[in-house]
């Protein structure tokens, strides 16, 4: 398991908010353990990458060598 097949969008929460307004997420983050920022850092890097470690290996290339 992944750690990001149990992290969820919730859909349902929508909040308009002006540019001028200061933001929370600052706080937020500094309230999850590092454990969570880990988590979520690498979930965001999976998404702008399109990286699936599930699926990703390393190219193997095999080649035979004859010895004299």
């Amino acid at each position: 398991m992944t750690p990001t097949q149990n992290l969820r969008m919730d859909k349902a929460v929508f909040d308009v908010v002006g540019l001028d307004d200061p933001s929370d997420e600052k706080d937020y983050w500094q309230s999850r353990t590092p454990a969570e920022r880990l988590i979520a850092l690498e979930f965001m890097r999976q998404i702008m990458y399109g990286y699936d470690p599930t699926t990703a290996r390393l190219q193997r290339i095999l080649t035979t060598a004859e010895y004299p």
